[in-house]
């Protein structure tokens, strides 16, 4: 088996047929647990994963569903490694007959899975906070820059991208952490530990360095899963819009779960 047991924010609600004011509730076979609409493939790390991180429950406002991916370590993803594509497979499918909607994943460089795992489900994939790019790229002027700050620049290769189907990489401009003393020793490194402070520090100064040495960046794409908690205070010291994994996984969750409106407000 290529997964490790679920670890979920339980929540009840079930699926229901509606007749009248009765309620007849369902059971899925193979479901645990309901209402868990985004699933999370998981590397196999040893980081501790703060508020605002991928894999911190509490970075949702839903219930979410967590699944490690065996052995895929932090080392394996940077080298491209695609021997992982039939444990990936077999967690989303786990994944999807557990009852979530979508699937996505807590690293950016998961871009190399997207295709094959899409394939084999029947719900929506999303593992790369990459593929908000063409989205972002609509939304700037023709000459503006896309700034990606990433965990590790000299393995975000062009293969990456063309992996998501990106071939024209001229408007993305790139800083990688991986040599940034605290990022590398809690991402990297896997020293088990995390200075907050102090990362906070080296992703802000990453983005301050990629906007002043290039010109005309529209907006910024923060690739790894560990820099949600940040974004907040780079786009405070850039002032400009910033992306994250929340924002993408946010985005697809409010397509699966849209807001009620009433007509009693004008």
């Amino acid at each position: 088996m290529g997964c490790w047991p679920n670890i979920y924010k339980p929540h009840r609600t079930f699926r229901s047929i509606t007749k009248g004011y009765q309620m007849n509730f369902k059971a899925k076979k193979g479901q645990t647990s309901y209402g868990e609409a985004i699933g999370i493939l998981m590397l196999d790390t040893f980081t501790p994963f703060i508020h605002g991180d991928v894999g911190n429950a509490a970075s949702y406002d839903y219930p979410v569903r967590f699944k490690r991916v065996e052995s895929l370590t932090v080392e394996k993803i940077f080298n491209h490694d695609t021997t992982f594509i039939k444990n990936m497979v077999e967690c989303a499918k786990n994944l999807e007959k557990e009852g979530v909607k979508a699937i996505t994943g807590d690293c950016g460089f998961m871009a190399i899975f997207q295709e094959a795992v899409k394939k084999e489900v029947k719900i929506p994939v999303f593992l790369s906070s990459l593929l908000q790019i063409p989205f972002i790229r609509a939304t700037l002027s023709s000459d503006a820059k896309i700034g990606i700050i990433t965990a590790n620049s000299q393995a975000l290769t062009k293969n990456i991208f063309e992996k998501i189907n990106i071939t024209d990489t001229s408007s993305l401009v790139i800083k990688g952490l991986e040599h940034a003393h605290y990022f590398r020793e809690a991402a990297i490194e896997e020293t088990g530990s995390l200075n907050r402070e102090m990362v906070e520090k080296e992703v802000v100064s990453a983005a301050e360095d990629l906007v002043a040495e290039n010109q005309n960046i529209g907006s910024l794409l923060l690739e790894c899963s560990l820099l949600p908690p940040y974004s907040r205070a780079v786009q405070k010291a850039t002032q400009i819009p910033v992306y994250d994994f929340l924002t993408m996984i946010d985005y697809v969750y409010a397509s699966l779960e849209k807001k009620s409106f009433y007509n009693d407000k004008m």
